[in-house]
């Protein structure tokens, strides 16, 4: 036990100085994406870096296994008393984890259900919808930019990125918490669910003959579902078809398309240009 921790009520702080503890075993290699993402979602956990994110996660209600910190820390963060606290030296935590956690707290978290889609659109004016997504930067981007800019709910299809990947959480700041989302299955029949909940579903598009997003009409303004492609790739010709409108971003100087989370934040923008703030 760390000494100094009973007079200030919180009991159950650990010192752990062997990086093979097993009590460590939620914060192994870290950087193995295909590891963690065979292991997070079956267990029903995630990792949270950082305080701001991990504080972020408990207002938002999820439940935590278990705290990582390093040692030179534990002061500063002496009232997280509802789950165990390991504390270890950095190299330590760089043992564990596989890498070097310069945020110096790390929390396991208990995933909560996940939401279904009908009940995300029933909730919502304005939803983005993420079609092959597979970049956890880009996903935690968008769900920054979802939450800044006026975006209830996240809609994705089967084949996108875990929002609660470490990285992605990261990104997002912890507003991954802030944003209800859902998975959109069958794809891309599952876009018919959207219009039956009276959505306009605008397809974000390069194309030349698409509507730019500033001419939209009143009513396709009133509940749109943004629907985004992967990088690269883009939209599958599939979801296209599936769509209402294929609606572009004016581009300059010859650029075809932007990063789809810078994208996404443009187009959130615009949809929400007209909300008293």
């Amino acid at each position: 036990m760390l000494p100094g921790w009973h007079a200030r009520g919180v009991p159950d702080v650990h010192l752990i100085t062997d990086p093979s503890d097993e009590r460590l075993g939620d914060y192994r290699s870290l950087t193995d994406l295909e590891l963690r993402t065979k292991w997070e979602p079956p267990h029903g956990l995630f990792i949270a870096e950082g305080e701001l994110v991990l504080r972020r996660a408990r207002r938002a209600g999820y439940r935590p296994r278990s705290y990582l910190v390093d040692a030179k820390r534990v002061d500063q963060l002496d009232d997280l008393d509802d789950a165990p606290v390991y504390a270890a030296a950095p190299a330590v935590l760089e043992q564990a984890t596989g890498f070097h956690v310069h945020r110096g707290v790390l929390a396991s978290f208990h995933r909560l259900p996940l939401r279904d889609a009908g009940e995300v659109l029933a909730d919502a004016r304005r939803v983005a919808i993420l079609e092959d997504v597979n970049n956890h930067t880009n996903i935690g981007a968008v769900f920054r930019g979802a939450a800044a800019l006026g975006i209830d709910a996240v809609l994705l299809s089967p084949s996108c990125a875990d929002p609660l990947y470490r990285r992605s959480v990261r990104v997002s700041m912890g507003e991954v918490f802030a944003v209800p989302y859902a998975r959109l299955e069958p794809w891309p029949d599952g876009l018919a669910r959207v219009r039956e909940a009276g959505f306009s579903v605008l397809a974000l598009t390069p194309a030349p003959d698409a509507v730019p997003m500033q001419r939209l009409d009143a009513a396709q303004r009133a509940r749109p579902a943004l629907l985004l492609g992967a990088e690269g790739p883009g939209l599958s010709r599939h979801a296209l078809a599936a769509c209402d409108v294929p609606v572009r971003l004016p581009m300059r100087r010859g650029v075809d398309s932007l990063n789809v989370a810078a994208a996404a934040a443009v187009a959130f923008w615009e949809l929400g240009r007209d909300d008293d703030l």
